[in-house]
C-alpha cells in the first residue's frame, strides 16, 4: 500500500487542475486504470512516474510525497527556525483583549495537544492532527479574506466554487478519521501519557488551565445547542 498522503495529494492535484483521470493518465503516459490505483493508494508508483507527475503538476517531489506543505519543496529543517509570536515582547493583539485571550487559550491548548502526541510518538496521529487544524485555520482565514475588499483570491489555489461547496470541510472529516485510526493503532510498545486531571495539572501547570477552559466552554455551548434543538422539535 502506498503512502496515503501521496495518493490523496495526487488526486487533489488532478482535481485542482480540473481534468479527468483519463486526461491526466494520457498526459502522464499511463493507463487510466493504473492512475486510479495510484490515486486510491492501491499501487506504489515508480520514480519515473513521480518525476512526470511533479513536472505535470508543477510541484516538488517532497510536496507530492507529503514531506512538506510547500509546493516548491521548501522544508522546515528545525523547529527552532519557525517564527514564534510568543517570543515577542508585549505579545498582545492591539485593540482587542478578547482576541488576545482567545488566541492564548487556543495556542496553549494546541501546544499541549501536540506535546501529548509527541510523547505518544505517533507520527500518523501528529500529521492528521496538523492537517485537521491547518484546514480549520485555512477555512477561517479564507472566509475573512473573502469578506474583505481584497479582490480576486489569487493566493488560494483551491477554486472558490470548491471552497464554497465544502471541499475543505470534507478534508477535515477525512483528517479526523485518519487521526482516530492512528490513535486506535498507536504501534507496538507505544504508551499513552497519563491524562487524568492530577497528572495533567502536574505536567502542564500553565497550559492545562487553558485546555480546561476550552473543554468547559465548548461543552457548555454544545450541550446548550442540543438542548435548544430538542426543545424546538417538541
Amino acid at each position: 500500500m502506498t503512502n496515503p498522503n501521496f495518493a490523496r495529494t495526487l488526486s487533489l492535484l488532478r482535481q485542482e487542475k480540473g481534468i479527468s483521470q483519463r486526461q491526466a493518465a494520457k498526459a502522464l503516459g499511463i493507463s487510466q486504470a493504473l492512475l486510479s490505483h495510484y490515486e486510491n493508494g492501491a499501487r506504489e508508483p515508480g520514480l519515473v512516474f513521480v518525476g512526470k507527475a511533479c513536472d505535470f503538476y508543477n510541484v516538488s517531489a517532497d510536496f507530492l510525497l507529503g514531506r512538506t506543505l510547500s509546493r516548491d519543496g521548501t522544508t522546515i529543517l528545525d523547529a527552532d527556525t519557525l517564527y514564534d509570536v510568543s517570543d515577542e515582547r508585549d505579545n498582545v493583539l492591539r485593540g482587542s483583549v478578547l482576541a488576545t485571550l482567545s488566541k492564548k487559550l487556543v495556542v496553549n491548548s494546541v501546544g499541549l495537544l501536540f506535546d501529548l502526541l509527541s510523547r505518544l510518538g505517533n507520527k500518523n496521529a501528529i500529521r492528521a492532527a496538523a492537517n485537521y487544524l491547518s484546514t480549520t485555520v485555512y477555512i477561517l482565514f479564507r472566509h475573512l479574506h473573502r469578506a474583505g475588499p481584497n479582490g480576486e483570491e489569487d493566493i488560494f489555489s483551491v477554486p472558490d466554487a470548491w471552497f464554497v461547496a465544502g471541499l475543505p470541510r470534507s478534508d477535515m472529516i477525512m483528517s479526523e478519521a485518519q487521526y482516530a485510526q492512528a490513535l486506535s493503532n498507536p504501534g507496538k510498545g507505544a504508551q499513552f501519557p497519563p491524562m487524568d486531571h492530577a497528572s495533567m495539572k502536574e505536567a502542564y501547570p500553565g497550559t492545562y488551565q487553558s485546555l480546561l477552559q476550552i473543554v468547559h466552554t465548548c461543552g457548555e455551548r454544545l450541550n446548550g445547542e442540543m438542548a435548544d434543538h430538542l426543545e424546538n422539535v417538541k
